[in-house]
């Protein structure tokens, strides 16, 4: 069944930490109680209260009591079939909402006890769920396929159900006996113990260094101050004394992080060949249906399409007024500005922006960010970043930390992307086909701050405010395409080295990472020693393997649909565009690479992969042509 990568993504992996609060949010108060409600989430649409969601809990218990009972049914036909289905249909809906109940509320005071703890039960319900649900797909794959062909079609009530069910026909290869589905289930929570070494490690044990800056402030390198050093810093020495001290606080455990990432990568190995896939990759790949050379091209691609980034980085350089470019560099604004962007208007302006998508799109953009929904503002104790959180029968809620500048549009923007997909997807799909896969989900965030960026330019013409705006673009690219495949890269060599048998220890991943840089940047910045162990600190690494190159393959994906939708003849852009919004309804009911084909996008065309270098390029002309006309 995919319910249980569904509810794997209810729980991770559409948490899109996109950028920090790093300012004063507005209004000038972090007492959560000070903030007016209408800047809220209001939880009542999922439970009115705590007594309701421990009833929410009970119901879905017994109701999983109930699916256990219904082993060894299956056989007797497609109503046994259906009624199994409609059964774990009604426990997903519930999961939805007693796992989101009490996460969203932790994240707006992460110092509630009482909430983590309701928390952590629902993990533990959860695992048992996975363990007493583990006869399903072995059971139901006794059934031949033929004769499950046959029930669908005599059968309209499943109907919604075969792209599912065929799908576990064809992952039959991968799934064992009764026997060995439950052993594996048992592994389940051993296997994240190495991730929660990580966590511990980096956050809770870890000690950050303090450092004298010159104008003789003492500051603690947290990873939000850190950040804040590299981003407000306009001296340079002052960021490479940061710099030097942070990297350097987890290069001195780098042994130990190299033992956890061993367990990860170990973890990967085992779980690929316990369920005979020749290699981790393809097991990542597997149960999307994605062929393991969308990956591959994807870095071969980039890594010979590097000329633009380097390009980039020295015309930085050149305006910064540097004798070195160094990594850290890399965030320090060139040009400053005093234009704020305050959230009430923002509102407005991400709604004019996706006009081009229809009146029908626009009235439920601004239905969405209407009240209750939209968590705005930082408050003390509340998760930093920004994410969107679906509840199924209920609707996306989304967390931001706004704090009024250009950046928090774009991430308001692109979270905003992800809620009306969830939205649509909700309104069209049935609960069983209405989760989409991480594959696809960042076309509509990154779709929506194309559409953005493409409104701002409209209405600007200062040189300044558009230089801020293509670099916004760029660096956009530079995150997103550009050190996600660097990643991608990472974690695809240092797989394989376990898969050949080699060891892994911190020189070896160091060495992995200190090539790919070179290979990324050349000549173009000095690639400091200490670089080597970025890989130590992205927690993606440890957390969600094989995860980043969707990042990439969403903002190539978006790059052809906005063009598409936007360039040509005007029939053109309405097909495009009718094509692209039918995508956001599909939800998961087909393999992801199929609903981008269908949308316009084929990833196993290298070409599509180097539209995202050309415009990289594009955009740096842009850029230097408007910088010239401020230098005037």
């Amino acid at each position: 069944m995919h319910y249980t990568s569904l509810l794997r993504t209810a729980g991770a992996a559409i948490w899109l930490a996109l950028t920090a609060a790093l300012l004063t949010a507005k209004p000038e108060t972090h007492n959560r109680a000070e903030i007016p409600a209408k800047y809220q989430w209001d939880f009542a649409a999922i439970y009115p209260n705590w007594a309701a969601w421990e009833a929410g809990m009970k119901t879905m218990e017994t109701k999983m009591d109930a699916f256990a009972a219904m082993q060894g049914t299956l056989k007797n036909g497609p109503a046994a079939v259906l009624k199994a289905y409609v059964a774990f249909d009604e426990i997903g809906v519930i999961q939805y909402k007693v796992y989101r109940y009490p996460q969203l509320q932790r994240d707006v005071d992460t110092r509630n006890q009482d909430i983590a703890g309701k928390f952590q039960r629902v993990g533990a319900v959860f695992a048992k769920f996975g363990t007493t649900t583990a006869w399903f797909t072995p059971e139901l794959l006794t059934i031949p396929q033929a004769t499950m062909a046959q029930w669908i079609a005599e059968t309209q009530a499943l109907t919604p159900y075969r792209f599912g069910i065929l799908d576990n026909y064809r992952q039959q290869a991968h799934v064992l006996d009764e026997k060995g589905e439950k052993l594996l289930s048992y592994g389940s929570r051993f296997g994240q113990t190495p991730q929660a070494a990580f966590q511990e490690l980096s956050t809770s044990d870890i000690k950050f260094p303090k450092v004298t800056l010159s104008d003789g402030k003492e500051v603690t390198l947290s990873p939000g101050v850190y950040q804040s050093v590299q981003n407000t810093n306009y001296h340079q020495p002052d960021r490479a004394k940061a710099f030097e001290a942070y990297l350097k606080t987890y290069a001195a455990t780098a042994n130990t992080y190299a033992a956890i990432y061993n367990g990860i990568l170990q973890r990967d190995w085992a779980h690929a060949q316990a369920r005979n896939y020749p290699n981790t990759l393809e097991a990542a790949l597997d149960g999307n249906a994605i062929p393991r050379a969308v990956v591959e091209t994807l870095a071969e691609a980039v890594r010979a399409g590097t000329a633009p980034l380097q390009r980039y980085l020295k015309l930085r350089k050149q305006l910064l007024g540097l004798e070195s470019y160094h990594l850290y560099d890399g965030l320090i604004p060139i040009y400053k500005t005093a234009k704020t962007y305050p959230y009430d208007e923002s509102k407005d302006l991400v709604i004019s922006s996706v006009a081009p998508l229809g009146a029908d799109y626009v009235a439920k953009y601004k239905n969405f960010v209407s009240g209750g929904r939209i968590d705005v503002y930082e408050n003390d104790g509340k998760a930093s970043g920004a994410y969107m959180a679906g509840v199924y029968g209920v609707g996306p809620y989304l967390l931001l930390n706004y704090n009024d500048t250009l950046d928090a549009v774009f991430t308001f923007a692109h979270e905003a992307g992800h809620a009306m997909h969830t939205v649509l997807s909700y309104e069209t799909q049935p609960f069983v086909t209405s989760g989409y896969t991480i594959f696809v989900a960042e076309v509509a965030s990154t779709t929506n701050e194309r559409f953005l960026l493409s409104k701002l330019l409209e209405s600007s013409t200062d040189p300044k405010e558009r230089f801020l705006l293509l670099q916004h673009a760029v660096d956009a690219i530079v995150g997103t395409f550009y050190t996600q495949v660097l990643f991608a890269d990472y974690e695809l060599q240092a797989h394989r080295l376990v898969e050949q048998g080699q060891p892994i220890t911190a020189a070896v991943l160091s060495g992995i990472y200190a090539k790919l840089l070179k290979d990324y940047y050349g000549d173009a910045a000095t690639i400091d020693e200490l670089y080597q162990y970025t890989w130590t600190r992205i927690p993606h690494f440890f957390n969600t393997p094989y995860y980043v190159y969707q990042y990439a393959t969403c903002f190539a994906s978006s790059a052809k649909l906005f063009k598409d939708m936007t360039t040509g003849e005007a029939s053109a852009r309405a097909a495009a565009t009718a094509r692209y919004l039918t995508l956001l309804k599909s939800g998961g009911d087909d393999h992801p690479m199929k609903q981008l084909q269908k949308a316009g996008v084929d990833l196993t065309q290298r070409q599509t992969v180097q539209a995202v270098v050309d415009q990289m390029n594009e955009l740096v002309s842009q850029m230097e042509m408007e910088a010239a006309k401020i230098t005037k």
